[in-house]
This record gives structure tokens, sequence and C-alpha cells, in this order.
């Protein structure tokens, strides 16, 4: 009778094996991370396009607002100027019917202010 030899693996050629299947799975598992990414890259970048354009426009918006109020804020000084120079110049040529116009308006004022 002949011998017949037994091959067994080795620890090494299991080893071996086993880092190739790992080394296959992880090849796999980067090229499909790779084509999820490169697949949602447009949408990202389409996202990402939109929200600047937003924002853009939302500090558009808010500077023209400040603008308005800063021209509104400097009309309003303006007219408060001019209504105190026009109310002196009119207490200097009236003088007894401005305090009578403030006596008046005192009056008026306190029975208000009194009856709550």
């Amino acid at each position: 009778m002949e011998a017949t030899e037994i091959v067994t693996p080795s620890f090494n050629d299991g080893s071996r094996t086993l880092g190739r299947t790992v080394d296959k799975a992880s090849s796999g598992a980067h090229d499909a991370i790779d084509k999820v990414t490169d697949a949602a890259r447009p949408m990202v970048d389409r996202f990402a396009s939109g929200a600047r354009q937003a924002v853009e426009k939302i500090a558009s918006a808010a500077g023209q607002a400040a603008e308005t109020l800063s021209v509104r804020g400097e009309q309003l000084k303006n007219a408060q100027a001019q209504a105190m120079e026009q109310t002196r110049l009119y207490v200097r040529e009236n003088p007894v019917t401005a305090v009578g116009i403030a006596l008046a308006v005192g009056f008026v004022l306190s029975k208000l202010l009194s009856s709550r």
C-alpha cells in the first residue's frame, strides 16, 4: 500500500486567504462609497448653491431695510428739528396764545389721566 500524504492547510494559508477576502471586501466597500459619494455630490452642490443664493437674498434685503431705516430716521430727525423751530417761532411771536394753548392742553391731559 502506498502511503497517501494528507495535506492540511497551514495557519499561514488560512490567514492569507482571510486577508485576501478582507481586502476584496474592503475594496468593494470603498467602491460602493465612491459611487454613493459621486451620486450625492450633484445634490449637495445644488443644495449648497441654493443655500448661498438664499443667504445672499436675505443679506441684500437686510441691507436695503437698514438703508431705508437710516434714511427714514434722518427724515424724522429733520422733521422734529423743523417742528421744534416752528414752535419756538410761534411762541416768540404769540406768547399769550402759546401760554393759553399750554394751559388748555395741560387741563385736558390732567382730566384724561385722572379719570383712570
